[in-house]
């Protein structure tokens, strides 16, 4: 391996197999979840797309955990050198700044269905008149748990009364009690990271337990949240357009913090081992960036989703 003053001004890695094993892991992954989807459709056994999912992810975390531990042993032997560092700084903004695009569409998608789309189903408007002709019926409202056409999609809760659960639920004690959550453990990893800087390793594991078992907390309340919309409430993916943006948005943050929280795990552990300094802990910030883009996104599903 080459000595630092070889490469001064910018360190370049030796050749690895990591993309191309990765770029298999993904593929195989995305192929059999989309498989799985087509099976359901059809009616058809999922075993076989499962498998092939389940190998496709397995290889994928293989690769990511090796390939990330090769990054951490260059990054200790003093071959990252401040050139590269920027690289990885601009790296993650950009990567955060792609998820802020990708959920800015699914926003996008409920405020042009909430505000356009629905009420010129309803006759509302200059494109009123398109409602009126094909379901002259439809009466506008929101949360929309029906279909303009109900007989391409039926409720399983047709008949249920909407102000009887709206107040409860939608602004109710989970998704008050998951805002709460999220808020604190931001606050927590923000201690978490200033132990760090004035290197109280005692200070700092504390707080990354704390903010760890937040982020597992919220992943349990959203699985709870879940199982009452599904169960109680007759919000599901076939229960009109509410039902999909609500699935949508709240299931992609759902994965996101499920990634965070696993960063979060692997942050902990490297504290515990005792890997970050004052001046040299990347990694720890950019989890921690991750982390309050994640609760950024939650305060607004909270206002958008559940509250308007």
């Amino acid at each position: 391996m080459a000595s630092e003053s070889s490469h001064s001004v910018y360190y370049v890695p030796e050749q690895s197999k990591f993309p191309f094993f990765a770029s298999i892991g993904l593929f195989l992954t995305v192929f059999g979840l989309g498989n799985i989807l087509n099976d359901i459709a059809a009616g058809s056994p999922v075993m076989g797309s499962t498998g092939i999912a389940l190998t496709g992810f397995t290889i994928l975390s293989v690769i990511l955990f090796n390939w990330f531990a090769t990054v951490i042993r260059e990054n200790h032997a003093g071959l990252n050198n401040d050139q590269l560092k920027r690289s990885y700084v601009w790296g993650m903004g950009w990567f955060i700044f792609s998820e802020v695009m990708f959920f800015a569409a699914f926003f996008g998608a409920l405020f042009y269905v909430r505000q356009l789309a629905v009420p010129w189903i309803g006759g509302e408007g200059a494109k009123g008149i398109t409602g009126d002709v094909l379901w002259p019926e439809f009466q506008a409202a929101w949360p929309l748990l029906v279909n303009p056409d109900p007989t391409l999609f039926t409720n399983p809760h047709d008949g249920l009364n909407v102000k009887e659960w709206t107040p409860g639920f939608f602004a109710g004690y989970l998704p008050f009690w998951n805002t709460v959550i999220l808020i604190t453990s931001s606050v927590t990893l923000h201690y978490a990271h200033v132990a760090l800087k004035a290197e109280n390793r005692k200070r700092l594991i504390q707080w990354m337990v704390v903010t760890v078992s937040l982020g597992l907390i919220f992943l349990g309340l959203q699985a709870l949240e879940y199982i009452e919309a599904y169960g109680h409430y007759g919000i599901t993916l076939n229960s009109g357009i509410y039902g999909s943006t609500f699935f949508l948005l709240t299931g992609f943050h759902g994965f996101h913090v499920t990634l965070g929280t696993f960063m979060l795990i692997v942050m902990l552990l490297r504290c515990i081992k005792g890997h970050f300094k004052p001046d040299d802990h990347f990694g720890f910030e950019a989890t921690a960036w991750y982390w309050h883009f994640v609760d950024v996104v939650w305060v607004g599903l909270f206002i958008f989703v559940y509250c308007l």
